[in-house]
């Protein structure tokens, strides 16, 4: 049946929008970083107090508010509004004006005084304060410096209205405003007014899409200069989620003009006034082809090159090791012989300060890496282990016995000046460090890290390089194999235990070019393929596969065990769908939901955070489960990996469900069984590398469940498009 709307109501994105307005009676709380408060108001003609949830950079009771959101029924607090948008202004009556003075949302104003001054000048107090200040020295208690306090307090009060009377008058959410207000304070009107789309640049949370919003809402025309040089950057960004490191001329100008929707001639204008500012973005070649590059990409990838040039050309920091002599020993230790190839890699490793061990799965890169860390800790090298995801890392240390740490986490986060403390000034404290899945490794990452390696330190980087790039910009690990300028060991004899794994040997047959085997009929296996001959039939049987067959005959729990990998976000068997459609089967009917942002989050929900965030210490690609929803904060609970992470309602948009995800957001992550959805739809994403990455992340069991032909594409169709990258360049060239 459906709903009727009521009168001051609205129907809006599937919800009633409601208009609320009363007096502030308890500010019950306030946070003044975020700005998040919760309020009881008394609406008129109620007689219970109103709970009212939303955003504000100051609020005080004795205020009248005007709030637009829905009301919501929380299972502890009963019915609440939960504002969108919250106008406070200030009171009008005697009582109001009183209250208000005393909330201390006035500096230099309690209870006591509020009472005298509101008995010596009732409704007119906040006139006589604004016109003329001098008579609050008629209060008794009020001298020269408190009256200038008062008068400070009342100004700023009045100066935090007015931008955030003017931010809701040009489409701008309280939570965002109270963000652009705590970064520009009183500038902020002059700021938007100006230009709008520093807001992109300097407000986390809020992207060229919402700034460009704000601009066409201040009257800003699609062609205005400020838009049009903001958008050579917000193109050149975008290229980075495909990691590019800068773009040819010619693509910056056909995606730019698909963005901004306006004519090449104007872009072509705008980049060349951004080239003249040299503040965002400079041109370089890459082979013979013109490119714009984001300056900091740019910079990044010429030092990264200086400095391995500049280690690699010295000594290792630990005396000459004679391997012939050291291998029995470390062989007795180990228990493993090694093989001719993993002897070579340790004498290559042993012998430069910078040095790379690459190779698929079965090829012995553990046991390369076991025997060269036994041997350097037993000559009393200081060792670093490193990994870029926190699973990697946790699977480093189960494997060498030594403490793996994340990257982010080796380098220390400073989330107060963003980026890391560990740097040239403040460097690790090491005589080695070794960074696994270095594949997963993006260009500023790799600066970061460059950065903090002590000089006499070595380097050395591991990782398969037939593996997918770095989610961010940037191909450093495949540069700096093909620049031929770094020592590099490739492993690639499959030992006969990995042998016996189908899912090692599928690997490594799709890296050649040929199609999987799947298992003969009766067999016992790792890998099977389950055919269909349409998308929309493959949405049911991957479904089946993941809360039925894999947990019937293999034991493994769909939420934990179980990750579904997809070629790409879009389409039936996209990562999006099949999100919702788990989501659906796997958590049917939780015990809470909060719906933003397009996505419902519930408790036993799993999702991943698709951003790095410094304040959290949760980074792009890490997986957690939700714990609980918090209504009194506002907030949902998030289990990463034993620790628990709080996001507010309104900064749910870096998390997604993640029962589903892409291939490239699964790198460095190892799971119990992974299902891959290949069909002919994800035709643009089909490539070798990106199906040999999903494969790879399977540790006990791997299911293709798709069409022949799509499997097919993938395996004949090489590696993803070219990435614009300078790195290999610069370090061919010697940096």
């Amino acid at each position: 049946m459906n709903q009727m709307v009521r009168p001051g109501q609205v129907e809006n994105t599937g919800r009633l929008v409601e208009a609320l307005a009363g007096t502030v009676e308890r500010v019950t709380f306030h946070n003044a970083e975020s700005g998040f408060c919760v309020i009881r108001v008394q609406v008129r003609g109620k007689r219970d107090l109103t709970t009212v949830i939303g955003h504000a950079p100051a609020i005080g009771a004795g205020e009248w508010i005007t709030a637009t959101g829905a009301w919501v029924t929380d299972r502890v607090h009963g019915l609440q509004f939960r504002a969108d948008t919250l106008r406070a202004t200030p009171p009008t009556g005697a009582e109001g004006i009183e209250k208000y003075l005393a909330s201390g949302q006035m500096r230099g104003i309690g209870p006591a005084m509020a009472k005298r001054i509101v008995a010596l000048f009732g409704e007119n107090t906040f006139e006589i304060i604004e016109a003329e200040p001098e008579r609050l020295k008629e209060v008794p208690g009020i001298g020269p410096m408190r009256a200038s306090r008062i008068v400070a307090g009342w100004a700023e009060q009045k100066a935090v209205r007015e931008i955030m009377i003017f931010l809701h008058a040009h489409g701008v959410g309280t939570a965002r405003a109270v963000r652009i207000f705590k970064t520009y304070g009183h500038e902020a009107i002059q700021v938007m007014t100006e230009d709008p789309y520093r807001l992109a640049r300097d407000v986390r949370g809020i992207g060229f899409r919402t700034a460009d919003a704000i601009a066409a809402k201040l009257g800003m025309e699609k062609t205005a200069p400020q838009r049009l040089r903001a958008g050579v950057s917000f193109a050149l960004q975008t290229g980075t989620d495909e990691g590019h490191c800068g773009l040819p001329v010619s693509m910056l100008i056909s995606l730019a003009e698909r963005l901004l929707e306006v004519d090449a001639a104007l872009i072509e204008t705008a980049i060349r006034e951004e080239l003249a500012r040299g503040e965002e973005v400079v041109t370089d070649r890459v082979g013979e082809e013109t490119c714009i590059f984001l300056k900091g990409l740019h910079g990044a990838e010429r030092v990264i090159a200086e400095r391995l040039i500049s280690r690699a050309s010295g000594r290792p920091p630990w005396p000459a090791i004679d391997l012939d002599k050291a291998r029995p020993w470390v062989e007795s230790k180990t228990g493993k012989a090694l093989s001719p190839s993993q002897a070579e890699a340790v004498r290559l490793v042993l012998s430069s300060k910078v040095a790379v061990v690459t190779g698929g799965p079965g090829v012995g890169k553990t046991s390369t890496l076991d025997t060269i860390l036994r041997i350097l800790v037993a000559k009393g090298v200081r060792v670093l282990l490193a990994a870029p995801t926190g699973r990697a890392a946790k699977r480093m240390t189960e494997q060498t016995g030594l403490e793996a740490k994340t990257i982010h986490r080796l380098l220390e986060i400073d989330p107060k000046h963003g980026g890391f403390s560990r740097n040239e000034e403040n460097p690790l404290d090491c005589d080695l460090l070794v960074v696994d899945e270095t594949s997963m490794v993006d260009v500023p990452l790799m600066n970061a890290l460059t950065r903090a390696i002590p000089a006499h330190a070595g380097l050395l980087l591991v990782g398969d390089v037939d593996q997918l790039p770095s989610v961010g910009p940037g191909q450093v690990l495949a540069d700096v194999i093909a620049s031929g300028r770094i020592p590099v060991a490739r492993l690639t004899e499959v030992f006969r235990q990995a042998a016996e794994s189908r899912i090692v040997v599928n690997a490594h047959r799709i890296n050649h070019g040929q199609m999987p085997e799947p298992p003969r009929a009766g067999e016992e296996s790792d890998f099977y393929v389950v055919e269909i001959a349409e998308p929309e039939e493959g949405v049911a049987k991957l479904i089946e596969v993941v809360t039925n067959r894999i947990p019937r005959r293999f034991g493994l729990d769909p939420i934990k065990d179980v990750q579904v990998l997809c070629p790409m976000n879009r389409g039936v068997l996209g990562a999006r769908n099949l999100n919702q459609e788990l989501q659906r089967v796997l958590n049917p009917n939780p015990p809470a939901t909060v719906e933003r942002f397009g996505w419902r989050f519930s408790p036993g929900d799993r999702v991943m955070e698709t951003q790095n965030d410094y304040d959290r210490e949760v980074f792009n690609g890490d997986l957690g489960m939700i714990d609980r929803i918090d209504d009194e904060e506002q907030a949902v609970v998030v289990d990463f990996e034993g620790r628990e992470v709080i996001y507010p309602f309104g900064e749910l948009d870096t998390l997604v469900p993640a029962f589903a995800t892409t291939i490239h957001k699964s790198q460095g992550s190892e799971y119990p069984a992974v299902v891959i959805p290949v069909v002919t739809q994800h035709y643009q994403m089909l490539a070798r590398n990106l199906l040999y990455t999903g494969v790879t992340r399977g540790k006990r069991l791997v299911v293709l469940v798709g069409q022949r032909k799509a499997i097919g594409i993938a395996v004949r169709g090489g590696t993803m498009k070219r990435r614009w990258t300078k790195l290999r360049e610069w370090l061919t060239l010697g940096g």
